[in-house]
């Protein structure tokens, strides 16, 4: 898609996704494993690079905004090694609701729910649900503490 018009990108976009909102836009290169459980809501925003890796539904609300190389991981592997070594593998959905920000580089792992408002620290590693207007960072993500 690279070197091609937003509009020929758009509509690209709207043929291989599960559901692309009017105004969304993602910026190449951009990598997914299906396309069609990706649902993106009316004026998301991914960045140069990012990854969604989905086996499952992947649902991005409205006006989310996602930084570069930004990575939404729904696989997931069994815990011991030999489930593993027979090659069974699973996914968990990912949601982000409205009006997020997730920051350059950050990973959301598999079934993490973030809600409307939040935001994600670049770099964040996100292993557990956000609420709703909280904002997470670090590896694993945690709330920010109150300046003083």
């Amino acid at each position: 898609m690279l070197g091609t018009g937003l509009s020929e990108r758009s509509s690209v976009l709207k043929e291989r996704l599960g559901f692309v909102g009017e105004g969304a836009a993602i910026r190449p290169p951009f990598h997914c494993d299906y396309g069609y459980s990706i649902k993106l809501g009316k004026d998301v925003f991914l960045n140069f690079n990012c990854v969604i890796l989905d086996g499952v539904e992947v649902v991005i609300g409205d006006g989310t905004q996602i930084g570069p190389g930004v990575q939404l991981l729904t696989a997931d592997h069994p815990r011991t090694p030999e489930e593993r070594a027979s090659g069974a593998e699973f996914g968990k959905p990912i949601h982000i609701g409205k009006n997020v920000w997730i920051g350059a580089g950050a990973l959301i792992l598999p079934g993490v729910n973030i809600g409307d408002d939040a935001i994600i620290g670049a770099g964040s590693v996100v292993t557990k649900d956000v609420p709703k207007g909280t904002t997470v960072m670090g590896n694993p993500a945690r709330p920010k503490k109150a300046s003083a």
